[in-house]
């Protein structure tokens, strides 16, 4: 099986997100080509989960100027989002615990396009489409490098059941189900030991050098990784000042804004990939 994949350039110069409360990020530089593991490093409420989203096209930024895949943003978003996945992202592309490994895989299998061809061959009883599902979902497990096998009941585990490093695995394996050219995963370090980290990031680097552009945030990256740093909260920049300021800025701190659906410039392709996307970002 070919396992090349097809990766986004990402350039960004000077990009932020403006929420309610303040900045969430602003003045980020990348410039990233087809196949690059991006780590984006900063510490907790200095952005990096709103920039993960700003650049797979579901958070609008504010300033500055960017493309992702040779599309800019913000005004191509639907476009964006239909070419990149998110993985491990709270609040956004969370594993429920009470679902097994199959039932996520399956749920993810049917958000997929359609299959080419007779329309009879798409649907979900179709020869084709089970062939072309199974496929999927095989190739999507390889690539995360999770193992049935290994698991406590195989597919039939639930999420709960899963050790810490085998649930981010699912959660990549699913981002990865409709081949995306770039991927997007948070918290790659979230309470894991020293060995699952190096393992986490060990299995976001193959995937980058198999062509696949990966934004991950966290610490631990390897060394040839490309690491950008959100700027400081305004609650850091304030404490560096004084007390005083503290006080005063820990009101802007953690900014909301809101991730958007579409925008004035989406055309009916990309509102159909959006939707498309609407069951599970």
């Amino acid at each position: 099986m070919n396992t090349t994949r097809q990766g986004a350039a990402v350039n960004a110069r000077g990009i932020g997100v403006e929420g309610p409360r303040g900045w969430a990020f602003r003045a980020v530089d990348i410039t990233a080509e087809p196949g690059t593991l991006i780590a984006v490093q900063g510490p907790s409420g200095s952005g990096r989960t709103c920039l993960l989203l700003a650049l797979t096209g579901r958070m609008r930024i504010t300033e500055g100027e960017a493309t992702v895949a040779g599309l800019a943003l913000p005004k191509r978003m639907g476009s964006v989002r239909s070419r990149t996945a998110l993985a491990h992202v709270p609040g956004v592309a969370d594993l429920e615990p009470a679902l097994t490994v199959g039932e996520h895989l399956k749920e993810q299998a049917l958000l997929g396009p359609r299959i080419q061809g007779s329309p009879l061959a798409s649907l979900p009883w179709g020869k084709r489409h089970k062939e072309a599902t199974r496929a999927r979902v095989d190739a999507a497990l390889a690539a995360a490098r999770l193992d049935p096998g290994t698991l406590p009941k195989g597919l039939r585990t639930t999420v709960r059941d899963l050790e810490r490093i085998e649930a981010l695995r699912l959660s990549v394996a699913l981002g990865l189900m409709h081949g995306p050219q770039l991927l997007a995963v948070d918290d790659v370090d979230l309470k894991l030991a020293d060995a699952e980290r190096t393992e986490a990031w060990q299995l976001l680097r193959d995937l980058a050098r198999e062509g696949l552009t990966v934004v991950a945030a966290g610490d631990g990256a390897p060394q040839d990784a490309l690491i950008v740093r959100t700027a400081r909260t305004e609650t850091e920049a304030a404490r560096a000042a004084g007390p005083a300021q503290a006080a005063e800025a820990a009101e802007a701190a953690e900014p909301t804004p809101t991730p958007v659906q579409d925008d004035a410039h989406t055309t009916e392709e990309e509102a159909a990939d959006a939707f498309a996307e609407a069951g599970r970002a």
